[in-house]
């Protein structure tokens, strides 16, 4: 459950820096929003695939 954990944290920060870098000023945040949970989702599948082939989980 920690390393579920430890992903999933992982993955929200990479989200958070996604939706950061893809905001521009005087644009609206829906997209960045959307990108940001795509690149979330992304991440967080490839962080268990690594971690299902290593025989972590």
């Amino acid at each position: 459950m920690l390393i579920f954990l430890s992903c999933f944290l992982f993955s929200v920060i990479i989200g958070i820096v996604a939706g950061l870098i893809s905001h521009r000023p005087n644009t609206p945040k829906g997209p960045a929003f959307l990108y940001g949970g795509g690149v979330f989702g992304g991440s967080l599948t490839l962080c268990m695939v690594v971690l299902s082939t290593l025989g972590v989980l």
